[in-house]
């Protein structure tokens, strides 16, 4: 479909245009099927109007064939709609899903933690969930109304202002369904995404709740969270079934009228019996798409919300563009002015670093807490973008590389590890499906953790459960290790790899540090404690976000760790009667 000059296009909106056939297909299939719903209407005149004056049997018995064999079609058709419209949310949701996935990975690191969490996957759900319901069958179904009102009115004139009042009544009802809930379905979904992540919260910190007797406060202040959002949710419940109740009142008021306004007419002679049946039939019918449509418009709001957020986030967070790929780096890390801001933030936190490491460098990054050394070392690897200057591999600025190729030749272990559900050996291997176990085996060997491994009940296949909770805090940091060693990599950053190691997995960190360096490898290692760096040659020093001090690891240490001389105290001499004399 050709875009249209002045029309902004959407992923979403192309992703429904790809499916533009199956929409025709359903649009033909909602004139079928609203063409059958007149069987009942016609049926019935036909019984009041032809049977029973005629009282004829064979009549009767033609008419039912004829009408159950077109109830059946109604049926069919009104089933395959369905399922088109359900695989209609299906393409969407496989075409879209990996983008909103990587849109979730993304976006922590563009605007920060701020409660986005998993709702675009949820956000896609609901629109998923809309399409496969019997929502948009009563929207497409709509448009036939007039179809329904012109029969009545071809009745008699009554009959078809009677069905024509009664519409425009549910029609209004809609539009104040549609006014009256929109706020509170909107509250209710930013209350349920309060719940969701105070809910995750919890499970991820479930010792530390436990163990300093914060579980019984955290409970209550789930209640209220919770207590919150029910009341937001049912407040959106109540607008949309307080209204569907009134349109389901009114819609079986008008088919009274209906009848009350045909029994006029027969009285007067006006009409036959059979139009008091069928015009009833008929205005019910008429309307019925519309009371189906007020009993989905929760979805439907939630749908067109979702529709939306998802708009509005995969605009800011347009796909990746494959760029040239480059030749894997093998000489020089160069850091040039680089300045960094925490995502969401406006803080600088690291001001202007400047250094270069070349091919066989350790770089040991110190400095108190809070000095930016973290911050720094998720630039270099291509986490965080800098605000100013530029962190490059051989002369090409991390932002010339597509994520997944500047991957393979990066190594990070970051200060709070996490593993994921699976095999030691996937973890090991960034569940690479083309590893093979020699690599795995080399990383874990350089790492000093296959022994530990081989150890373990099923070696590698060892499952290390959800965030690696079967394995201990330094299990699972030498496991992380081994995974950023894997496939040698040619930058190494580790932040604080020692924090939870033992004497032998702090030589086995040492070794495995000369051993890249060796073979070619920058390592860059943040440390507090001085066991961290001894297999590095070059030491930064960090102090408010800005280098204190850069350089041979010698030179920087003996010029950080100078003991201060001290001023000399004045000198009391005390006399033989006890006074003091200067």
């Amino acid at each position: 479909m050709a875009a249209v000059p002045g029309v902004r296009r959407s992923e979403l909106g192309d992703a429904l245009r790809a499916c533009r056939s199956a929409f025709i297909g359903v649009g033909v299939m909602s004139c079928m099927i609203n063409l059958l719903y007149l069987t009942g209407s016609i049926f019935m005149l036909e019984i009041y109007d032809r049977v029973l004056p005629s009282r004829s049997v064979p009549t009767l018995v033609g008419l039912i064939i004829l009408a159950c064999g077109l109830y059946i079609a109604q049926g069919v058709l009104d089933t395959i709609r369905g399922r088109i419209l359900g695989r209609v949310g299906t393409a969407l949701d496989e075409t879209l899903n990996n983008r909103v996935f990587d849109s979730v990975i993304r976006l922590p690191l563009m605007i920060g933690n701020r409660n986005e969490g998993l709702q675009p996957l949820r956000d896609l759900d609901n629109v998923r969930s809309f399409l496969g319901s019997m929502g948009p069958g009563a929207f497409f179904d709509l448009p036939w109304l007039p179809l329904y009102l012109a029969i009545c009115f071809a009745f008699h004139v009554l009959i078809g202002v009677t069905a024509l009042i009664g519409a425009i009544i549910l029609v209004g009802l809609t539009l104040i369904t549609e006014f009256m809930a929109r706020q509170p379905a909107r509250e209710a979904i930013g209350l349920a995404a309060r719940r969701n992540d105070l809910a995750a919260a919890s499970r991820r910190n479930a010792e530390v709740l436990v163990a300093m007797g914060m579980s019984g406060r955290m409970s209550r202040r789930w209640g209220e969270v919770n207590e919150k959002y029910l009341e937001g949710n049912q407040r959106a419940s109540d607008v949309t079934g307080g209204l569907g109740a009134v349109a389901k009142v009114l819609r079986m008021m008008l088919q009274s009228a209906v009848l009350a306004v045909g029994a006029y007419l027969v009285i007067h002679q006006e009409a036959t019996a059979g139009i008091i049946i069928a015009g009833s039939i008929l205005s019910a019918r008429a309307l019925a798409p519309v009371d189906l449509a007020i009993a989905h418009w929760k979805a439907f709001v939630a749908a067109r919300q979702s529709w939306h957020r998802l708009n509005i986030l995969l605009e800011q967070l347009p796909p990746h563009e494959a760029p040239t790929l480059l030749q894997p780096p093998s000489n020089r890390l160069s850091v040039e002015g680089v300045s960094i801001v925490a995502p969401g933030d406006q803080k600088v936190i690291v001001q202007d670093a400047n250094f270069v490491l070349n091919a066989g460098n350790g770089l040991g990054v110190i400095g108190p807490s809070g000095s930016g050394k973290s911050s720094l070392i998720r630039a270099l690897v291509g986490v965080w973008q800098p605000v100013r200057g530029k962190v490059r591999l051989d002369g090409a600025a991390l932002d010339q590389w597509s994520s997944d190729v500047l991957g393979r030749h990066i190594g990070y272990l970051p200060q709070d590890v996490e593993l994921f559900a699976g095999t030691i050996a996937q973890n090991i291997c960034r569940f690479d499906p083309e590893a093979s176990s020699e690599q795995i085996i080399a990383a874990a060997k350089e790492a000093g953790v296959h022994e530990m491994i081989i150890k373990m009940r099923d070696g590698y296949n060892t499952q290390v459960g959800e965030q690696g909770t079967s394995l201990s805090a330094g299990q699972a940091q030498r496991v992380a290790l081994a995974r950023a060693l894997y496939g040698n990599p040619f930058l190494i950053v580790l932040d604080e790899p020692n924090s939870n190691l033992d004497t032998e997995g702090d030589e086995a960190l040492t070794r495995a540090v000369r051993a890249a360096r060796e073979r070619g490898a920058i390592v860059i290692v943040v440390a507090h404690r001085p066991i961290g760096i001894e297999a590095v040659d070059q030491i930064l020093v960090l102090r408010d976000g800005r280098m204190q001090a850069f350089g041979p690891k010698e030179q920087v240490l003996a010029q950080v760790l100078q003991p201060r001389v001290a001023a000399p105290s004045p000198i009391k001499i005390v006399s033989d009667s006890g006074a003091a004399k200067p």
